[in-house]
């Protein structure tokens, strides 16, 4: 496909995906089209259609992007042999990851049911990598005597659940710091899976 001309695709392609990132997570993934996409960014609707074939490749990559990065965090963490230190440091993590990345968080749990099934099915792959790492700490823990869990698939859903909320409603300068919230969302966690 031949680019506008003057357009660079490092500069254009970005700005694409940061727009529909910001529309989707403000007016839902269903109600933003290419036309509004492309007014954001300052092009042709045509003119999108060099850089993704449609909207759906768009909101598809914007998740995958996220995951992968998230993926790529995990996996960087230096690996820790004490199970309650590796859950510690999964909660400051998951916590800190997600607060600088709202929209993407959002729209990663929001937006699931408009993917394509084959989408779906890659972007559910990754999910479970990840929530699969939280996992494997509570089975070591419990194999260890240290967790007390009846499920843990079940409690790594929980676990998750509960540190998404965060950031539903944390905002910098508030009544908590951010130490403060981190630090309280260890000891629920910690008093919920300790024998």
């Amino acid at each position: 496909m031949a680019r506008t001309q003057g357009s660079h695709s490092d500069i254009t392609g970005p700005r694409i995906r940061k727009a529909a990132l910001n529309l989707f997570a403000r007016h839902g993934y269903a109600a933003v089209s290419m036309r509004q996409i492309a007014k954001e960014v300052g092009v042709q609707a045509g003119a999108l259609y060099n850089y993704t074939p449609d909207k759906q490749s768009l909101l598809y990559r914007l998740m995958r992007e996220h995951m992968q990065d998230l993926l790529s965090a995990l996996n960087a963490l230096e690996r820790c042999d004490d199970c309650q230190q590796a859950l510690r440091r999964f909660v400051g993590f998951h916590i800190r990851f997600h607060l600088q990345r709202p929209d993407e968080v959002f729209i990663a749990y929001m937006e699931l049911r408009n993917l394509s099934p084959e989408n779906f099915a890659e972007i559910e792959d990754l999910r479970r990598q990840y929530e699969n790492a939280l996992e494997d700490i509570l089975h070591s823990g419990q194999q260890a005597g240290q967790f007390a869990i009846p499920d843990t698939k079940i409690a790594t859903l929980a676990v998750i659940a509960m540190l998404n909320g965060v950031m539903t409603w944390y905002r910098s300068g508030g009544r908590l710091s951010l130490d403060e919230v981190e630090q309280i969302y260890w000891n629920m966690v910690h008093k919920a899976v300790t024998a």
